[in-house]
């Protein structure tokens, strides 16, 4: 549910995305706020009780939007979520968590924000996709179908390629890590080589090895991810 439906043109009409809508796996519609607007001018927001500069998506809008679309999916399991800088942090174990669900409503937050009564009656969940302001919830909603589409069974042709990859828990150390580094042809370049060990055809060695250097650049780069483990 957005109020600028021109935004989404590309990023759902390339790729992984397009190929998932063509299959059928997943089916994305754009909903124009503008269409439960009040008046001639399709009025949606209005100026914040108490001052301020700015303007805020009004309740009632939201929530005559929201009755439509729900009829849709009231013998579904479905959620709300609305897209704004104050939400919970998105992360891939919420993206694993979405991706069981068979209809979700996107609401891209705009202008000032909205009307806080949206926050606390109308959605089941507020998401934020990290610790900076955008100008609208259109990008953080392309974000959020694109993480959660990849992860829908058949939309990859290879399923272990959403298994392996960074944010996923090591079946190895029961680690949260980034995903280990990882190298193609040619085997030398500008004297860089390949690992050894991974042309060694050793697949136990390479596992451990990726593991050990999946713990070493989860360290470096996000730390956080591995406070508990042993520096």
């Amino acid at each position: 549910m957005t109020l600028f439906p021109n935004m989404f043109k590309g990023p759902f009409d390339e790729s992984i995305i397009k190929r998932a809508q063509d299959k059928k796996l997943v089916e994305i519609t754009i909903h124009d706020l503008r269409k439960w607007g009040l008046d001639e001018r399709e009025t949606v927001d209005d100026r914040p009780y108490g001052g301020g500069v700015g303007m805020i998506l009004r309740v009632d809008v939201i929530d005559r939007a929201l009755q439509d679309l729900k009829l849709k999916a009231k013998n579904l399991k479905h959620k709300t979520i609305l897209l704004d800088a104050g939400g919970e942090k998105f992360n891939q174990n919420k993206a694993r968590e979405l991706s069981k669900y068979e209809h979700l409503i996107l609401i891209a937050g705009h202008y000032e924000g909205v009307d806080y009564r949206i926050h606390k009656h109308l959605v089941d969940e507020v998401i934020s996709i990290g610790d900076y302001v955008l100008t609208g919830g259109e990008i953080p909603a392309m974000v959020l179908t694109d993480s959660i589409i990849r992860l829908i069974p058949k939309v990859l042709e290879k399923s272990e390629a959403a298994e392996f990859e960074s944010y996923q828990q090591s079946p190895i150390s029961n680690q949260l890590l980034l995903e280990y580094p990882q190298y193609t042809r040619p085997e030398i370049y500008k004297n860089w080589p390949v690992p050894k060990v991974l042309l060694s055809g050793n697949h136990k060695e390479i596992q451990k090895w990726r593991e050990k250097e999946a713990i070493t650049k989860t360290k470096k780069i996000r730390p956080d991810l591995i406070s508990n483990l042993e520096k």
